[in-house]
């Protein structure tokens, strides 16, 4: 208490004040009155200047084109959300400013500023919007998707003024409960009393995410709630007959212990008939083994039934091993498994196993671990068991996976030596962007090839490319063992990184690919937020673009094995 008994104002509600020789749990303003529960009126009072010119400009730069079209709904939530986290941003600028002990702007300089800023919108805004739509049948053009029937100008606008708006709004909501929280801490316990609670409170959280328990917790969660949808079975999808299939009455893999996706792989791909009718050869049924994440206990659990299975069927007779290295769910892209039972008119095995019940987008930005885990140990136990036949006597053995399985699979090798001393051939489609060893690669590319479609040494043993014309390069013809991977100038899921957030990539800096447009810019975080966005609808545009490939598998896989006639 000082000598005059004066009140002192409470930093964190406007106009309040508490007698200093009090701990009062209610601060008391101006006019006398006690400050209750924040009011309405308080999500509507004036917002910060630094925050809505922040907020302009991200709005903008949101309009400007990225890897894949969006819609104008999507666009709007896109908006909404920069905005509201460039808002947030200038908020942050002028605290500090403040805490700094900045002079204010004079009223009059305030009104002129918002003139100003209202001025710029008017023109900036309605310019950008239609530029927008312009932009987006440009990239629709580019990945060869049909226009958009619609494009609705006020709605996209709309509907990003009320995402940035709830967000902002959520962000004040957050901050009066934390004053309401502490006003009924006072009420119990002496402020610094209350600050070392919320100190502990704030350290122990700090705590449990740098240990990962807080983390371990989420995917747990995540996991067991995704599991339910792992229980089910496609419609169509029924018990194989065949004893060369894992789930079968023959396997010691239970058709119940699969999971969704493995249920699916190993009762889908091409049948006898459709072999023989597409190649005209003599045709033999293809083995397809797969062991759930209820198969068996752990990863090397999982991996040794694998290769029981493959025993058991008569794998390591056939003329070619695939190991392949699934999605987030379990799931084998067939795209990539049933080309390769032609171009061998079904003397193929093709071994797989799930490690995750999460889709694929989370496994991607949470749990990579998990994906590792299981290229390497399924791997490195049928590599272990086929390392012992004699070599004449032995299939050719294989590896390949997509996006998250490209991943994995890739990571059961610690190096280019490393895969090629130990298989016949690797390929690998739309890689994402943290994979190890695809990303070694394109950083020692050839001086002069970009990062869209690098040249590794000399080209003959490891080949990236777009399209089945990308394989016929005039390197020189493929030496064995191959790599080839495969990937789209426009796939997120390839050129997605954290560097986004403050490093211009090469990918934009150089010569774009035929199906990225020209008008796309880099802006910090910006860019890294929107191709973020790209990477949910990344299997939206036709075979050849963005993450969905297909008849660059073909080819592919000739120049991986170069088959028999």
């Amino acid at each position: 208490m000082n000598a005059s008994g004066a009140e002192v104002p409470i930093g964190e509600v406007p106009g309040a004040t508490r007698p200093t020789g009090t701990l009062s749990a209610k601060p008391i303003d101006a006019g006398g009155r006690h400050v209750g529960y924040p009011r309405f009126r308080r999500y509507l009072r004036r917002p910060h200047q630094v925050g809505v010119v922040l907020a302009l400009l991200a709005f903008l730069c949101s309009l400007t084109p990225s890897l894949l079209p969006r819609s104008w709904e999507v666009q709007g939530i896109i908006s909404g959300i920069e905005g509201a986290a460039a808002h947030a941003t200038g908020v942050v600028i002028s605290w500090l400013a403040c805490r700094t002990g900045a002079t204010p702007l004079s009223p009059q300089m305030q009104r002129r500023l918002w003139y100003g800023i209202a001025a710029v919108a008017a023109v900036a805004v309605p310019t950008t919007l239609w530029l927008s739509a312009r932009w987006q049948a440009d990239v629709r053009h580019a990945v060869d998707m049909p226009a958009e029937g619609h494009y609705s100008y006020l709605g996209m606008f709309a509907i990003a003024v009320a995402v940035a708006a709830g967000l902002v709004g959520l962000a004040r909501l957050v901050r009066d409960v934390y004053l309401v929280v502490m006003r009924h801490l006072l009420r119990l316990i002496p402020l610094a009393a209350a600050r070392i609670m919320v100190s502990i409170l704030v350290t122990a959280l700090v705590a449990g995410v740098a240990t990962g328990a807080v983390y371990r917790g989420l995917i747990h969660f995540a996991d067991t709630a995704f599991s339910t949808v792992d229980l089910g079975t496609d419609p169509g999808v029924v018990q194989p007959a065949s004893s060369l299939r894992s789930g079968s009455v023959a396997s010691s893999a239970p058709w119940t212990s699969l999971g969704r996706q493995g249920r699916g792989f190993v009762s889908s791909g091409p049948a006898v008939v459709d072999i023989q009718h597409v190649t005209g050869r003599p045709v033999i049924e293809p083995i397809r083994v797969y062991a759930g994440l209820s198969s068996a206990p752990a990863p090397q659990g999982q991996a040794d039934l694998v290769l029981a299975e493959l025993k058991r069927t008569g794998a390591f007779d056939r003329a070619v091993l695939a190991v392949a290295t699934t999605t987030g769910t379990g799931w084998v892209d067939p795209t990539l498994a049933d080309p390769l039972e032609y171009l061998y008119a079904g003397n193929t095995a093709i071994a797989a196993m799930q490690y995750s019940y999460l889709p694929s987008w989370i496994s991607f930005l949470v749990d990579k671990d998990r994906a590792r885990q299981a290229g390497r140990t399924l791997f490195t136990t049928v590599y272990g068991y086929w390392s012992t036949l004699p070599p004449i006597h032995r299939p050719r053995l294989v590896v390949f996976g997509e996006s998250l399985g490209a991943f994995g699979g890739s990571a059961a090798f610690s190096d280019l030596a490393d895969l090629t001393a130990h298989t016949d051939g690797a390929l690998f489609a739309g890689p994402p962007n943290g994979t190890t060893l695809w990303r070694t690669l394109t950083n020692e590319r050839a001086i002069g090839s970009p990062e869209r479609l690098p040249l590794y040494g000399d080209g003959q043993t490891v080949r990236f490319a777009a399209s089945a014309a990308d394989l016929q390069a005039s390197h020189g013809s493929l030496r064995h063992p191959r790599v080839v991977f495969l990937q789209h100038a426009s796939d997120p899921i390839v050129w997605w990184s954290p560097e986004l957030i403050w490093r211009e990539p090469d990918w934009l800096r150089e010569p774009r690919g035929s199906d990225v447009v020209r008008q796309i810019q880099w802006y910090p975080f910006l860019t890294f937020w929107q191709v973020t966005c790209d990477m949910i609808v990344g299997v939206k545009p036709p075979p050849g673009h963005g993450h969905h490939y297909g008849p660059e598998i073909p080819p592919a896989w000739a120049a991986v094995l170069h088959p028999p006639p």
